[in-house]
Protein backbone atom coordinates (compact mmCIF):
# COMPACT_ATOMS: atom_id res chain seq x y z
CA UNK A 1 0.00 0.00 0.00
CA UNK A 2 3.07 2.29 0.28
CA UNK A 3 1.72 3.94 3.42
CA UNK A 4 5.22 5.22 4.23
CA UNK A 5 6.36 6.03 0.70
CA UNK A 6 8.92 8.82 0.64
CA UNK A 7 9.62 8.61 4.36
CA UNK A 8 12.80 7.71 6.21
CA UNK A 9 12.54 5.76 9.46
CA UNK A 10 15.11 5.15 12.18
CA UNK A 11 14.44 2.01 14.24
CA UNK A 12 16.53 1.43 17.36
CA UNK A 13 17.02 -2.06 18.73
CA UNK A 14 16.04 -3.24 15.27
CA UNK A 15 17.61 -6.69 15.02
CA UNK A 16 16.32 -9.62 17.06
CA UNK A 17 18.52 -11.04 19.80
CA UNK A 18 17.90 -14.66 18.84
CA UNK A 19 15.87 -16.93 16.60
CA UNK A 20 12.51 -15.53 15.54
CA UNK A 21 11.22 -12.04 14.89
CA UNK A 22 11.20 -9.46 17.66
CA UNK A 23 9.25 -6.23 17.84
CA UNK A 24 12.04 -4.13 16.33
CA UNK A 25 12.77 -6.47 13.42
CA UNK A 26 9.08 -6.88 12.57
CA UNK A 27 8.59 -3.11 12.65
CA UNK A 28 11.61 -2.47 10.42
CA UNK A 29 10.41 -5.06 7.91
CA UNK A 30 6.85 -3.69 7.86
CA UNK A 31 8.06 -0.09 7.53
CA UNK A 32 10.23 -1.09 4.56
CA UNK A 33 7.44 -3.08 2.93
CA UNK A 34 5.27 0.03 3.15
CA UNK A 35 7.80 2.13 1.27
CA UNK A 36 10.04 3.65 3.96
CA UNK A 37 13.80 3.72 3.76
CA UNK A 38 14.82 2.26 7.12
CA UNK A 39 17.95 2.80 9.20
CA UNK A 40 18.51 -0.20 11.46
CA UNK A 41 20.30 0.84 14.64
CA UNK A 42 21.83 -1.93 16.73
CA UNK A 43 24.82 -2.46 18.98
CA UNK A 44 25.61 -5.53 16.86
CA UNK A 45 26.50 -4.52 13.31
CA UNK A 46 26.43 -8.17 12.28
CA UNK A 47 22.78 -8.61 13.30
CA UNK A 48 21.79 -5.26 11.80
CA UNK A 49 23.47 -6.14 8.50
CA UNK A 50 21.70 -9.50 8.40
CA UNK A 51 18.32 -7.78 8.86
CA UNK A 52 19.20 -5.17 6.21
CA UNK A 53 20.07 -7.96 3.78
CA UNK A 54 16.72 -9.63 4.50
CA UNK A 55 14.86 -6.39 3.81
CA UNK A 56 16.82 -5.71 0.61
CA UNK A 57 16.14 -9.27 -0.58
CA UNK A 58 12.45 -8.34 -0.61
CA UNK A 59 13.25 -5.42 -2.90
CA UNK A 60 13.05 -2.77 -0.17
CA UNK A 61 15.59 -0.32 1.23
CA UNK A 62 17.46 -0.50 4.53
CA UNK A 63 20.86 0.43 5.93
CA UNK A 64 22.56 -0.86 9.07
CA UNK A 65 24.16 1.44 11.63
CA UNK A 66 26.06 0.19 14.68
CA UNK A 67 25.47 2.34 17.77
CA UNK A 68 24.77 2.14 21.47
CA UNK A 69 22.11 4.83 21.74
CA UNK A 70 22.54 5.12 25.50
CA UNK A 71 25.46 7.34 24.47
CA UNK A 72 24.51 10.87 23.39
CA UNK A 73 27.11 11.08 20.63
CA UNK A 74 26.02 7.71 19.23
CA UNK A 75 22.36 8.72 19.15
CA UNK A 76 23.27 11.93 17.36
CA UNK A 77 25.42 10.02 14.90
CA UNK A 78 22.59 7.61 14.07
CA UNK A 79 20.20 10.46 13.25
CA UNK A 80 22.88 12.23 11.23
CA UNK A 81 23.56 9.02 9.29
CA UNK A 82 19.87 8.73 8.35
CA UNK A 83 19.90 12.23 6.87
CA UNK A 84 23.26 11.78 5.16
CA UNK A 85 22.19 8.45 3.64
CA UNK A 86 18.61 9.23 2.67
CA UNK A 87 18.26 13.02 2.86
CA UNK A 88 15.74 13.32 5.68
CA UNK A 89 14.31 11.77 8.85
CA UNK A 90 10.56 11.37 9.32
CA UNK A 91 10.02 8.52 11.79
CA UNK A 92 11.75 7.51 15.01
CA UNK A 93 10.85 4.15 16.54
CA UNK A 94 12.36 3.81 20.03
CA UNK A 95 12.53 0.07 20.66
CA UNK A 96 15.61 -0.37 22.88
CA UNK A 97 14.90 -2.12 26.15
CA UNK A 98 16.25 -4.53 28.76
CA UNK A 99 14.99 -5.99 32.00
CA UNK A 100 16.62 -6.58 35.37
CA UNK A 101 15.52 -8.48 38.42
CA UNK A 102 14.95 -6.80 41.76
CA UNK A 103 12.19 -5.24 43.82
CA UNK A 104 12.26 -1.80 45.44
CA UNK A 105 13.86 -3.54 48.40
CA UNK A 106 16.45 -5.63 46.56
CA UNK A 107 17.42 -4.02 43.25
CA UNK A 108 21.00 -2.82 43.13
CA UNK A 109 21.76 0.74 42.09
CA UNK A 110 24.00 -0.64 39.35
CA UNK A 111 21.09 -2.54 37.80
CA UNK A 112 18.69 0.37 38.36
CA UNK A 113 20.99 2.83 36.58
CA UNK A 114 21.72 0.44 33.71
CA UNK A 115 18.02 -0.14 33.02
CA UNK A 116 17.28 3.60 33.21
CA UNK A 117 20.10 4.39 30.80
CA UNK A 118 18.96 1.71 28.34
CA UNK A 119 15.18 1.98 28.49
CA UNK A 120 14.55 5.65 29.15
CA UNK A 121 17.65 7.78 28.60
CA UNK A 122 18.23 6.22 25.18
CA UNK A 123 14.73 7.27 24.09
CA UNK A 124 15.35 10.83 25.29
CA UNK A 125 18.67 11.01 23.44
CA UNK A 126 17.17 9.68 20.22
CA UNK A 127 14.26 12.14 20.46
CA UNK A 128 16.75 14.96 21.03
CA UNK A 129 18.69 13.93 17.92
CA UNK A 130 15.64 13.33 15.74
CA UNK A 131 13.44 16.33 16.56
CA UNK A 132 15.52 19.06 14.84
CA UNK A 133 15.78 16.90 11.71
CA UNK A 134 12.04 16.22 11.71
CA UNK A 135 11.36 19.93 12.19
CA UNK A 136 13.42 20.64 9.07
CA UNK A 137 10.97 18.45 7.09
CA UNK A 138 7.89 20.11 8.57
CA UNK A 139 7.17 17.36 11.09
CA UNK A 140 7.49 13.69 11.89
CA UNK A 141 6.33 10.79 14.03
CA UNK A 142 7.93 9.35 17.16
CA UNK A 143 6.74 5.94 18.36
CA UNK A 144 7.97 4.71 21.74
CA UNK A 145 7.67 1.08 22.83
CA UNK A 146 6.52 0.57 26.40
CA UNK A 147 4.99 -2.33 28.30
CA UNK A 148 1.90 -3.18 30.32
CA UNK A 149 4.36 -3.41 33.21
CA UNK A 150 4.62 0.38 33.10
CA UNK A 151 0.86 0.94 33.23
CA UNK A 152 -0.43 -1.60 35.77
CA UNK A 153 0.61 -2.74 39.22
CA UNK A 154 1.96 -6.16 38.37
CA UNK A 155 3.22 -8.52 41.05
CA UNK A 156 5.35 -11.55 40.37
CA UNK A 157 4.21 -14.94 41.71
CA UNK A 158 5.47 -16.05 45.11
CA UNK A 159 9.22 -16.36 44.97
CA UNK A 160 9.57 -13.92 42.06
CA UNK A 161 12.40 -11.44 42.19
CA UNK A 162 10.46 -8.38 41.03
CA UNK A 163 11.21 -5.96 38.19
CA UNK A 164 10.96 -2.46 39.65
CA UNK A 165 13.54 -0.84 37.35
CA UNK A 166 11.85 -2.19 34.21
CA UNK A 167 8.41 -1.12 35.45
CA UNK A 168 9.48 2.40 36.37
CA UNK A 169 11.36 3.02 33.12
CA UNK A 170 8.40 1.85 31.04
CA UNK A 171 6.13 4.18 33.00
CA UNK A 172 8.69 6.91 32.35
CA UNK A 173 8.31 6.35 28.62
CA UNK A 174 4.65 7.33 28.98
CA UNK A 175 5.69 10.63 30.51
CA UNK A 176 8.32 11.22 27.85
CA UNK A 177 5.75 10.50 25.14
CA UNK A 178 3.28 12.99 26.56
CA UNK A 179 5.89 15.67 27.17
CA UNK A 180 7.24 15.48 23.62
CA UNK A 181 3.69 15.45 22.23
CA UNK A 182 2.83 18.63 24.14
CA UNK A 183 6.03 20.50 23.40
CA UNK A 184 6.35 19.79 19.68
CA UNK A 185 2.81 19.36 18.36
CA UNK A 186 2.78 22.88 16.92
CA UNK A 187 5.86 21.94 14.89
CA UNK A 188 4.09 18.98 13.30
CA UNK A 189 5.92 16.37 15.38
CA UNK A 190 3.66 13.65 16.77
CA UNK A 191 4.64 11.47 19.73
CA UNK A 192 2.80 8.28 20.63
CA UNK A 193 3.50 5.13 22.63
CA UNK A 194 2.69 1.45 22.27
CA UNK A 195 1.93 -0.35 25.54
CA UNK A 196 2.93 -3.87 24.63
CA UNK A 197 1.59 -6.95 26.37
CA UNK A 198 2.85 -10.51 26.62
CA UNK A 199 3.99 -10.99 23.03
CA UNK A 200 6.14 -13.98 22.15
CA UNK A 201 9.50 -12.69 20.95
CA UNK A 202 13.12 -13.91 21.12
CA UNK A 203 13.53 -11.77 24.27
CA UNK A 204 11.20 -14.09 26.27
CA UNK A 205 11.92 -17.41 24.54
CA UNK A 206 14.14 -18.45 27.46
CA UNK A 207 11.09 -18.62 29.75
CA UNK A 208 10.13 -21.98 28.27
CA UNK A 209 6.86 -23.42 26.94
CA UNK A 210 5.02 -23.65 30.26
CA UNK A 211 5.62 -20.00 31.16
CA UNK A 212 4.75 -18.87 27.65
CA UNK A 213 1.48 -20.78 27.86
CA UNK A 214 0.65 -19.10 31.18
CA UNK A 215 1.31 -15.75 29.52
CA UNK A 216 -1.05 -16.65 26.68
CA UNK A 217 -3.82 -17.71 29.04
CA UNK A 218 -3.51 -14.44 30.99
CA UNK A 219 -4.63 -12.55 27.87
CA UNK A 220 -8.41 -12.11 27.46
CA UNK A 221 -8.21 -12.90 23.73
CA UNK A 222 -6.47 -16.19 24.67
CA UNK A 223 -4.13 -15.86 21.71
CA UNK A 224 -0.41 -15.29 21.46
CA UNK A 225 0.75 -11.85 20.42
CA UNK A 226 3.74 -11.49 18.12
CA UNK A 227 6.14 -8.85 16.92
CA UNK A 228 3.95 -8.43 13.84
CA UNK A 229 1.06 -7.21 16.02
CA UNK A 230 3.36 -4.57 17.47
CA UNK A 231 4.70 -3.68 14.02
CA UNK A 232 1.26 -3.13 12.53
CA UNK A 233 0.30 -0.78 15.38
CA UNK A 234 3.58 1.09 14.94
CA UNK A 235 2.93 1.37 11.21
CA UNK A 236 -0.42 3.06 11.83
CA UNK A 237 1.05 5.59 14.27
CA UNK A 238 4.00 6.30 11.99
CA UNK A 239 1.83 6.82 8.90
CA UNK A 240 -0.17 9.84 7.80
CA UNK A 241 -3.32 7.87 8.64
CA UNK A 242 -2.58 8.88 12.23
CA UNK A 243 -1.89 12.52 11.33
CA UNK A 244 -4.42 13.73 13.95
CA UNK A 245 -3.17 11.47 16.74
CA UNK A 246 -0.53 12.54 19.22
CA UNK A 247 -0.04 11.84 22.91
CA UNK A 248 -1.74 8.46 22.58
CA UNK A 249 -0.80 5.50 24.77
CA UNK A 250 -2.05 2.59 22.69
CA UNK A 251 -2.30 -0.87 24.29
CA UNK A 252 -1.25 -3.78 22.08
CA UNK A 253 -2.01 -6.44 24.64
CA UNK A 254 -4.93 -8.69 23.67
CA UNK A 255 -7.16 -6.84 26.14
CA UNK A 256 -4.93 -7.47 29.15
CA UNK A 257 -5.23 -3.95 30.57
CA UNK A 258 -8.89 -3.37 29.78
CA UNK A 259 -10.61 -6.68 30.56
CA UNK A 260 -10.78 -8.49 33.90
CA UNK A 261 -12.67 -11.48 35.26
CA UNK A 262 -15.58 -10.35 37.44
CA UNK A 263 -14.94 -11.42 41.07
CA UNK A 264 -17.57 -13.80 42.48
Amino acid sequence: MNRLAGKVALVTGAASRGEGVGNGAATAIVFAREGAKVVLVNRSMERAEALAAQIRAEGNEAAAFAADVTDEAAAEAAAAFAVERYGRLDILHNNVGIGARGSAETVTLERWNRVFQTNLTSALLCCRAAIPRMRANGGGSIVNVSSVAGATGLKEPAGGAGAVAYTVTKAGLHGLTLSVAAEFAAQGIRSNCLIVGTVATPMVAHLGPEALERRRLAVPLQTEGTGWDVANAALFLASDEARWITGALLPVDGGFMAVRDWPR
